[in-house]
């Protein structure tokens, strides 16, 4: 049976490149702040979901020796690691504890930090991924040469949402120009979020479109001003039962939340659409959605979802997925981009925490998602807080190879029933 349960609390750390500190004191940090904006101590906390993409960052296994620093010994612990959407599993893990009766408060957190594997880990951590795909390509029986072309050995994301973002203009009519402006906003915002880590007050679409580095286009349609930094930090939530969250202010209550793979479009990546042939169609994006709806009780998402939160480390995947969350028509998002809808003094602010485009700890990303829609409930997001009553918000995280997703919606309401 399902109960009631909110997030409490959120600590984030300033994510960029942290090279004074080391993973287990950052980790440790977003749970001190976590824990402190709920006003619980260590030995409030039943126990912890812990995950990070541990090939990317070349450091096994931090959350074994971080521990002791933020009141671990003693607790049951859990690692999850889902890829791009590690954070946004972690915690939807600390949900499904805490509203199963398992426990009644937990502490989850999301983090990475790539500055510690520099060039070796770095690659070794992308080469794992590769590994495993060309072992997949290998059972599968597809050319194995054509393949790499196609993403695992050349250009790895980058490469694969290159090849995304074409078949996403193809199927939309949006433009590169609309991308340039996507881009833009997400520098504007961070730079007014405090934790972000690539800061451009008053970018516009022109100055990134003809910025002699940043303009320079690196796999069509995508310029290195539409690619998402490389960074370090660490992100958290509290979870807590109902009995515990009508204690506090303001939770964000978990109204809904759902994951789901699309096996085909993972062919669709590294197959050359064997069984998928448009990477942008992402129909697990929208069964997630449908399913984190209904059990929200959300009916029409246009209208009832105040912020949107989603995981988009390149431009046209806020476009996209805007669509696949049925937040916009299929196809049409890039009109209400144009017409200013998705700013955050908008109708529909898209990302107003600047998103992955300009933050991207993969272990923290989709966690900062959770986190940053639990802000916008609570009235805490400070400099970027939208400037309405937001009553819904959505979290949205990828991963996998493309074709893995979890939503998560939070309401400033429980639901009366389930």
């Amino acid at each position: 049976m399902w109960r009631n349960i909110a997030v409490i609390g959120v600590g984030q750390t300033k994510h960029g490149i942290q090279r004074d500190v080391n993973a287990a004191e950052m980790i440790a940090e977003a749970a001190w702040k976590a824990m402190q904006d709920a006003e619980l101590a260590p030995e409030d906390i039943d126990a912890i979901a812990i995950g990070n993409m541990q090939g990317f960052g070349g450091i096994c296994q931090a959350e074994l020796w971080s521990g002791d620093l933020f009141g671990a010994p003693g607790k049951p612990v859990l690692r999850v690691a889902t890829g791009g959407t590690t954070g946004g599993s972690v915690a939807q893990c600390g949900m499904y504890q805490v509203a199963s009766g398992l426990f009644d408060t937990v502490l989850a957190i999301g983090f990475e930090k790539h500055s510690d594997s520099k060039e070796p880990g770095a690659t070794m951590g992308l080469a794992h991924v590769g590994l495993a795909n060309m072992f997949h390509l290998l059972q599968s029986g597809v050319d194995v040469r054509t393949s790499f072309a196609y993403g695992g050995g050349v250009g790895a994301a980058a490469g694969v949402s290159g090849y995304q973002a074409g078949e996403y203009m193809h199927r939309s009519g949006c433009r590169i120009e609309h991308l340039d402006m996507v881009a833009a906003k997400s520098r504007r915002n961070a730079a007014k979020n405090k934790y972000a880590h690539l800061q451009w007050p008053n970018c516009t679409a022109e100055s990134l479109a003809k910025h002699p580095k940043f303009g320079e286009v690196v796999a069509y349609p995508l310029r290195l001003g539409h690619v998402c930094p490389a960074s370090d930090g660490a992100s958290a939530i509290i979870v807590a039962s109902e009995e515990r969250a009508r204690k506090t202010d303001r939770p964000a209550w978990v109204r809904g939340l759902a994951s789901c793979a699309d096996e085909e479009n993972q062919q669709a990546e590294n197959a050359q659409g064997v069984s998928v042939m448009d990477s942008s169609e992402q129909i697990q994006c929208r069964i997630a959605a449908m399913k984190a709806y209904r059990m929200a009780g959300i009916k029409n998402p246009r209208k009832e979802i105040d912020v949107v939160e989603i995981y988009q480390p390149f431009p046209h995947q806020e476009l996209m997925y805007s669509e696949r969350l049925l937040i916009f028509d299929d196809g049409k998002a890039w009109i209400p981009l144009e017409e200013g809808e998705t700013e955050i003094d908008g109708k529909t602010p898209i990302d107003p925490s600047g998103g992955v485009l300009s933050t991207n700890a993969i272990g923290s990303s989709a966690m900062q998602r959770v986190a940053e829609a639990a802000l916008q409930i609570m009235g805490k997001a400070d400099e970027h807080q939208v400037p309405k009553d937001v009553r819904n918000a959505v979290a949205h995280g990828w991963g996998g190879s493309t074709n893995f997703t979890v939503v998560t919606v939070l309401g400033d309401t429980p639901r009366l029933r389930w």
